[in-house]
């Protein structure tokens, strides 16, 4: 470890965001807004729907309500900072407000790892279990479910948060991103930040691999179980309602495999750039997008909101 008797620890470091081009500032600004009011409506939209229509009462849209919440909360990490300094042109954040975004980030980032698992084992159960369904996946054990994924989450976050403690700063930094995560602590701190490296990838190889393995392996009996049905409409059927959640999976696995597995050094800054754009703000919108423009309930549900607004409307 650096001997630190010598040197004046910091308060705060520079986010040097996305670009220093003014021009280019302000499209970034107007896309960035654009993007999060965007997942912001459409996600609450998702939550209301699912709150307030009765026929979305089930534990698939009762675990994508969730989803909507994690997602605008997930956004909200970032976004409005990043809105901020592309105003502002400010680009200074203290130390704790850099330690809070990045307990916040990996709280709901961790949580919907966590989620993405008990909802293909939901997808499991209604597919491979039908005549148990509502048996198995009763509202308590939907709500222990959704209470083990938030908790989890929570936990893991403080884990490494607690861990980041232990860091000092004692010299100007600039972080290269738009808002602070746990790499970019450890490129920037004074001590050595070895022990924090070694929980991220013991922690992150193990409960990675043990919930990936838990939201792939349904699938495995999912698909075996659809390839035994006797009609085409029915495999069809079956493979629409898991081929939103295989997609979503996906990219989000995908981005996070790229932002915390693979150096993001010199020629890799800007690709890491863009795919923790596409991390933190473009995937909270596609989620619901995803979700929704293939989803009848939903579309069904949005017009019987509209209808009955029309009416409460009309009665004024």
């Amino acid at each position: 470890m650096n001997n630190m008797g010598n040197m004046t620890e910091i308060s705060s470091f520079t986010l040097l965001g996305l670009s220093d081009h003014p021009q280019t500032m302000n499209g970034l600004f107007v896309l960035f807004l654009l993007i999060y009011l965007m997942t912001v409506i459409i996600n609450l939209l998702i939550f209301f729907l699912v709150l307030t229509d009765y026929h979305l009462h089930n534990p698939m849209y009762f675990f994508l309500a969730n989803l909507a919440f994690l997602d605008m909360s997930y956004s909200s990490v970032t976004a409005p900072r990043m809105l901020f300094d592309l105003v502002t042109k400010h680009r200074l954040i203290s130390i704790p407000a850099c330690i809070a975004q990045v307990f916040f980030y990996i709280s709901f980032a961790d949580s919907e790892l966590f989620l993405l698992s008990a909802m293909s084992y939901d997808r499991y159960i209604a597919i491979c279990h039908p005549l148990h369904y509502k048996q198995i996946m009763s509202w308590r054990v939907c709500a222990r479910m959704a209470s083990l994924v938030w908790g989890a989450g929570f936990t893991h976050s403080l884990v490494h948060t607690l861990f980041s403690l232990r860091l000092s700063f004692c010299r100007a930094a600039s972080i290269h991103s738009f808002f602070c995560d746990l790499p970019h602590l450890y490129q920037v701190t004074c001590t050595d930040p070895f022990i924090n490296i070694l929980v991220v990838l013991v922690l992150g190889a193990s409960i990675g691999l043990g919930v990936f393995l838990l939201t792939s392996l349904p699938y495995v009996y999912i698909f075996r179980t659809i390839l035994r049905l006797p009609s085409k409409t029915g495999k069809k059927k079956a493979f629409s309602t898991c081929a939103s959640h295989l997609a979503v999976v996906s990219i989000f696995y995908g981005s996070l495999i790229f932002i915390y597995f693979i150096p993001s050094s010199g020629k890799m800054v800007n690709l890491n750039k863009l795919i923790t754009v596409i991390s933190a703000l473009i995937n909270p919108l596609l989620n619901p997008l995803i979700y929704s423009l293939r989803n009848k309930d939903l579309m069904e549900a949005l017009m019987r909101s509209y209808y009955h607004l029309k009416l409460i409307w009309a009665s004024f």
